[in-house]
Order: structure tokens, then sequence, then C-alpha cells
């Protein structure tokens, strides 16, 4: 078995830790995914509540956000350090509140992250650190998330590459992240030859260039397809797996992911092909009722990477994410196993 010595070896250029987003030097550095392979370039911002917008203009997406913004806690502790300890624990909660809220689909979740790094800046401050002390503390805070961030998606990839035969062909959706650069090293891992499918995903092109990217650069067999052409591919390709991210997981075993998942589900129903969903159940969502589902701005939908589309007067219409019902997903892929959406309440007896 191929050995690793940090969790992000293997992976593509946008996979390794400098890559994704970073602090240094009271800066936090993102790499601009909303352009990236066509310009590799990074967005440099010096205080938290830019990150904060970076994260609601998706210029890190998946799992960047969470990187992003407990690497931004880092810098709202820079930004601190001439505090007393109440103002400055005061002002990190509400960075904390900022960071987390940047979008709402997935705030819950981003509460851990930023929660996290806040907590282990309190107690630095409780322990009498102060000044750049807090700082440190909080920034070894978001190396250790970070690092076990990447570790937690390191057997949800060996279960799902498990499922994927040898000389077989998988499609997937949007920029998995994680999910799909740890999927293709397990397959590496037990030298299969594997084709990969990417869907574009519309309107940031996603699929086209972030997945395929990371994909070709792990030296897979890699092929773009519109988002329309799922099923027709399924048909045509003999396509053994679908897998996708997702945004969340709920208790009750719906996935809400980018939008277009549900319909290349209902295909795969229809088909025969499994579809295997990876990301833990969070217990922030028992149940789908409450996932607030985001409505971004509907003028993207008539741009193609910049280019207008459309004439005056046409209107856009773009929810980020659709629902996938449990009855629609063969298995979802975590931490702990394989679990049927049924049983995901076994998730937490382990």
């Amino acid at each position: 078995m191929i050995q690793y010595k940090r969790p992000d070896e293997g992976l593509g250029f946008m996979m390794q830790y400098e890559n994704v987003a970073w602090y240094e030097n009271g800066a936090v550095r993102i790499l601009d995914r909303r352009i990236y392979p066509i310009r590799t370039e990074f967005v440099t911002c010096t205080r938290h509540e830019q990150v904060a917008q970076a994260i609601a203009d998706m210029v890190t997406q998946s799992g960047g956000p969470y990187t992003a913004a407990s690497m931004a806690m880092v810098l709202a502790c820079f930004e601190s350090e001439a505090l007393p300890k109440d103002e400055r624990t005061a002002y990190l909660e509400k960075a904390s509140y900022t960071l987390s809220h940047a979008r709402p689909t997935t705030s819950a979740k981003m509460q851990i992250y930023t929660g996290r790094v806040l907590e282990a800046a309190k107690k630095a401050m409780d322990e009498g650190a102060a000044g750049a002390e807090v700082t440190e503390a909080a920034r070894q805070q978001a190396l250790i998330d970070l690092g076990r961030r990447y570790e937690k998606s390191v057997p949800i990839g060996r279960l799902i590459a498990n499922e994927i035969p040898d000389g077989g062909s998988i499609l997937t959706q949007c920029w998995a992240e994680l999910d799909i650069a740890m999927v293709l090293r397990a397959l590496q891992e037990q030298n299969k030859t594997v084709k990969v499918f990417c869907a574009e995903t519309r309107p940031y092109f996603q699929g086209a260039r972030l997945t395929a990217s990371c994909a070709v650069d792990m030296g897979f067999d890699v092929t773009v397809i519109s988002d329309n052409m799922p099923a027709y591919t399924m048909k045509t390709k003999g396509i053994d797996l679908f897998t996708s991210a997702a945004d969340v997981t709920t208790c009750d075993g719906y996935i809400v992911n980018k939008v277009g998942t549900f319909q290349i589900a209902l295909a795969c129903s229809y088909y025969g092909v499994p579809y295997i969903a990876a990301g833990n159940p969070n217990p922030a969502h028992p149940s789908i009722d409450s996932v607030v589902i985001e409505e971004r701005d509907p003028e993207l939908t008539l741009h193609a990477m910049d280019i207008k589309l459309t004439k005056p007067g046409v209107k856009g219409y773009y929810p980020a994410f659709d629902v996938t019902p449990p009855e629609f997903v063969t298995a979802i892929a975590t931490d702990k196993g394989l679990f049927k959406p049924a049983d995901l309440h076994k998730y937490f007896e382990l």
C-alpha cells in the first residue's frame, strides 16, 4: 500500500493544504476556485469579514469554506491581539458567527469549525495567554482540524472505492472535494483503473474545472459532460456508480447537495446504477425540515464565465442545492462505515 506523509499527500494541486486556504502573517490566502484552472490566482484577505464575503461569493466551494473559516478565525485572533480579554472574547464570538453564517445551508456544520478555533482561543486566554500567544493557539487548532477533516475522509474514500470495479466508470456531480479526491487516491491504492465522468455543473462549472482538474492531476482518464447528459451517459458509457458529496446529510437520510443531484439520482434509479453519497449525518439536522435551501443571485444563471447569454428582460432562477430523498440513495459513506439511509441512526450508536 502507498504510504503518505501528510493527509493531503498524493492529491491534486488544489487539494494541497496551502492551495485551499491558508493563514500566514496576518492574512488568509484562498485559491480562487471560480476561475481555476483557467487562471491560478489567490484572493488575499486581511480581515475576517473579507473571508466571510469570499465564502459567500463562492471564491472557495465544497469543503473549502470550512478551511477558510478556520483560518479566518486565526486572522480574527490576530486582529484582536491588542484587546483586553473580555473584549477580545466578544470580538471572536462575533467573528465566529459572521463566518459560520456566510452561507445559510451549511451554517450548522460551519459553526463546528469556527467554534473549535474559538474555544481554543478562549482556553488559551483562560490559561493566561495573551496577544500573539492566543493567535498561535488558534492557528494550531485550525491546523489540527484541517488534518482531522482530511483524515476522516480517508475511510470514506476507501468505502466508495471498494464498490467500484477495476476497469469501471464512475459519474460525479459538482466538486465533491475531499470526498472524490480520497476516492481517487483509494482507487490508486487498490491498483484499479477507472474512468471518471464529470458533470460540468453550471453556473460555476465546478465539475468541469475542479473535479476534472483534480482527477487529471492524479492521472485518471477524465471526460466532462454537460449537466443534461448524465442519463444518456449512464446508458451509453456503462456507468458503474454515481457518487457525490453531501453539503448536508440529514439524520432521516436525505442528501442535500449541488442542485442537479436529485435528477441524476432519478436516472440512477431508472438504470439500476448505485448512488453512494459521502457525508456524515449531522445531528443539527434531525430531519429535512431543518434545512434551509440557499437561493443565489438569479442573474448568475444568465451568464457563463462572465459572458451574458440572454437578452435583456430574461429572468433567471438559482437554487444552489436540491434534496434527494432516501429512497433514491443506495448508501451513505461515512467515517464509520456504509449505511443505508434508513439505518443512519446506527451511526450515532457506534
